[in-house]
């Protein structure tokens, strides 16, 4: 554990309470709220919708994957693994209040948009989740991990009520928001850019900044960073289970990255749900995920990552299945349901098995090519449920292609030496 940050209860606390913060941007604007507006009220039909969100996704993915373990690298040798944080998190905040204008028919401003926030995002992620293996013990990184998972969905259901109660399902907008054009709707990315900004402060308040670790030949950060992914690109080998891990995750996480993007518009184009109705069942997965990552991190600890990731990759095969044959209505809630009680366990433990895995002092770089290994090919799912759904013009046979991720996922998974990548990392085992 790296001795340049400190660790104790408030700086948890306040890492924790950013995933409740940037949560609300996951589950309001990624997944329910504005992709199902977009979908219905700016793209002219929800097919055309489906397939231009899905490019939106894949640029994003695109660029996060060829950034991140770039800016990682720069990170980590500079020290400026909060500034980075920082300015990601102002770009999210300030485009999601910008996401409040673009009506009907503005599809290019609407998506410009979005992916620049989005970008931001997952790129704040990376700096994000590079603190873990610093701020948790060995033996309860996992059980910390899901804290931060289960929390967030807390944050992101808690954000969802106000959404709902207070913007959407009233008889008069408050504000004097008009109903007529969306602008209650609308109005939910201004709710998401206040909730982020006000929860994120604890996250840039008390977790301490690390120490710069540029060493060599004082060239700079950024040639010194440029080496530093050279070498661990020559290195890869000595970190082979590392590798497999990612290379798993290159896979099951495309289906994850589909169910995020399309979940809201899978459920409003094919069962018909308005998007009070999409919004309740977000509340609802919200629930179920916070349940699932808070007690699988317990789970994560003991039996460990591996094992909780292939746990989560057969439900999630059974859910989505059942989602993708199912006409009735209550089925299609059983199989989000177990959706949601599985896939923040499945983000959970990948986190928390490359922080047993990732060496000292390489952090956010290797977190950085964690975040590679999530968008490298991500744009593979969104694109082809996009293609899938237009060629048949039915969601179900795009939908389905997420089933095809988690098995493969699993199947690499099943390489992954646990035991082997904690030794290989030099961290400390769980005990």
């Amino acid at each position: 554990m790296n001795s340049s940050v400190t660790t104790d209860r408030r700086s948890i606390a306040s890492w924790a309470l950013y995933d409740f913060a940037n949560s609300s941007f996951t589950t309001l604007v990624v997944t329910f709220i504005y992709a199902t507006y977009f979908t219905k009220a700016i793209a002219a039909d929800s097919v055309s919708g489906t397939a231009q969100w899905s490019l939106a996704v894949t640029i994003t993915s695109l660029v996060v994957a060829l950034a991140s373990p770039y800016l990682g690298a720069i990170a980590d040798r500079g020290g400026y693994r909060k500034r980075f944080l920082l300015i990601s998190t102002i770009v999210v905040i300030v485009g999601s209040f910008v996401m409040f204008f673009p009506g009907p028919g503005q599809v290019l401003y609407a998506l410009t948009v979005f992916v620049i926030a989005n970008i931001a995002f997952e790129l704040a992620n990376v700096f994000y989740n590079a603190y873990l293996p610093d701020l948790a013990p060995p033996d309860k990184i996992g059980r910390i991990s899901g804290y931060g998972w289960a929390l967030g969905y807390v944050g992101g259901l808690l954000c969802m009520v106000i959404a709902l109660f207070a913007l959407v399902q009233v008889d008069v907008p408050p504000f004097g928001l008009d109903a007529s054009t969306g602008e209650h709707v609308r109005a939910t990315n201004i709710l998401v850019a206040v909730w982020f900004a006000i929860f994120c402060i604890p996250m840039f308040v008390f977790v301490p900044e690390l120490q710069p670790r540029l060493v060599g030949r004082g060239d700079g950060v950024m040639t010194e960073a440029t080496r530093q992914i050279v070498r661990t690109f020559h290195d890869i080998r000595r970190f082979r289970q590392i590798f497999r891990l990612l290379v798993a995750r290159l896979i099951y996480n495309d289906g994850l990255v589909t169910i995020f993007a399309f979940g809201g518009i899978y459920a409003a184009g094919t069962f018909g749900f308005t998007i009070e109705e999409v919004m309740i069942f977000g509340i609802a997965l919200n629930v179920s995920a916070g349940l699932g990552a808070y007690l699988f991190g317990f789970l994560d600890d003991r039996i460990g990552g591996k094992k909780t990731i292939l746990i989560t990759l057969v439900g999630l095969t059974f859910a989505s299945l059942l989602a993708v044959l199912t006409h009735s209505v209550a089925l299609f809630w059983t199989s989000g349901i177990l959706v949601g009680l599985l896939v923040g366990p499945n983000q959970s433990a990948s986190r928390s098995l490359m922080g047993r895995f990732v060496p000292d002092d390489k952090e956010t770089e290797f977190y950085g090519f964690f975040a590679f290994s999530g968008k490298a090919t991500a744009f593979l799912g969104p694109l082809l449920l996009g293609q899938l759904t237009g060629f048949f013009g039915n969601q179900r046979f795009g939908v389905a292609i997420v089933m095809v991720f988690f098995i493969i996922g699993a199947l690499l998974t099943l390489r992954v030496d646990e035991a082997e990548g904690i030794e290989l990392s030099g961290r400390p085992a769980r005990r």
